[in-house]
């Protein structure tokens, strides 16, 4: 048995779909579907597993053993709101409740992959690195980024780390996140901005060293998240690893390729940036995946040229754009 937390999510259900893909379907689901408005659960419509808990009846119902026969938990879910500043509300959910479930994957030998995230980097001025030594010099620019910092250093610290997985994800994008409302990717908010105004809107910049639109990130397509999370449940290597494409590309090239994949000329708008987030701002992201490289995952990473493309193509102009086991290839 797998267990995902967050797995009716956009990085959680499409690791569902990866493992339907291979066949597996002894899998749980936790998480929470939302409200009334809430189209959360067409993550999991067209998708396979054996049962779905809440959120909150899990820990209790882990350390009662009501699960019995778990191979491995994939710990995706967490409040990922970079803009979230209830502190209480990220230590309880990110912090608190992913030492529940570490601590129980180390007492019964149950393999731990557990989402951490490139925003403990900061502004990146320590680099991007994944070598564990270097944690305690990593300052986050938000509680989201702190939370997982505060994570990732305490399983160092006990020891999870010399048999478990932390991931840090860069800015991932693909099918399934359209219930992420403003954490959605800059893909899909290019896509209907498209589609609605015949532009794009892109942040101008504030700082002399980079042109309007040239902020550079590291664009990871999710099915090259969900490769290196089958990887790594097949091999037993530990630590904290980047998830990223190893590439800085520009938010330009993003909704140029964007614009493209829908056979359009780019028209791209440049908006002042808020001034809450200057202080905050990331002006340029990359994963360092040599660790990766070298653990022995030598699978090529999709271009956002490539990744765009499919996305846009297959998924958000199709009348069902979300992932299901019935279709064979992401």
């Amino acid at each position: 048995m797998i267990i995902i937390t967050g797995g009716a999510g956009f990085i959680g259900s499409a690791m569902l779909w990866e493992l339907n893909r291979r066949g597996e379907e002894n899998i749980i689901i936790i998480d929470d579907l939302g409200s009334t408005t809430s189209e959360k659960w067409r993550n999991l419509s067209g998708l396979r597993f054996a049962d779905i808990v809440p959120i909150d009846l899990f820990p209790n119902l882990l350390e009662r053993g009501a699960f019995e026969g778990i191979s491995a938990i994939l710990h995706i879910g967490a409040n990922s709101s970079t803009t979230e500043t209830d502190a209480d509300h990220l230590l309880a959910n990110n912090f608190c409740y992913s030492k529940t479930i570490a601590s129980f994957c180390m007492a019964h030998n149950v393999r731990l992959i557990y989402a951490s995230s490139a925003a403990t980097y900061g502004d990146g001025s320590n680099g991007y690195h994944d070598d564990m030594l270097q944690l305690d010099k990593l300052r986050p620019l938000n509680m989201y980024g702190y939370s997982k910092q505060l994570f990732d250093r305490w399983a160092m610290n006990k020891g999870i780390l010399d048999r478990a997985v932390g991931l840090k994800f860069f800015n991932v994008y693909g099918p399934n996140e359209y219930h992420k409302g403003d954490m959605s990717s800059v893909v899909y908010k290019a896509f209907h901005q498209i589609l609605e105004e015949g532009s794009v809107k892109l942040f101008q910049s504030h700082r002399p060293d980079y042109r309007d639109g040239e902020q550079l990130r590291d664009f990871v397509y999710v099915r090259d998240c969900t490769r290196i999370m089958i990887w790594l449940l097949e091999n037993h290597v530990a630590g904290i690893f980047n998830v990223g494409s190893g590439e800085a590309r520009s938010f330009k090239d993003l909704a140029t390729a964007t614009f493209l994949a829908l056979g359009k000329q780019p028209v791209i708008d440049y908006v002042p940036m808020p001034e809450t987030l200057r202080d905050k701002y990331q002006y340029y992201t990359c994963a360092d995946i040599t660790k990766l490289r070298q653990a022995g995952f030598g699978e090529p990473l999709t271009s956002i040229e490539d990744g765009i493309l499919e996305y846009v193509q297959r998924y958000l102009s199709s009348d069902n754009p979300y992932l299901d086991d019935r279709n064979p290839s992401l």
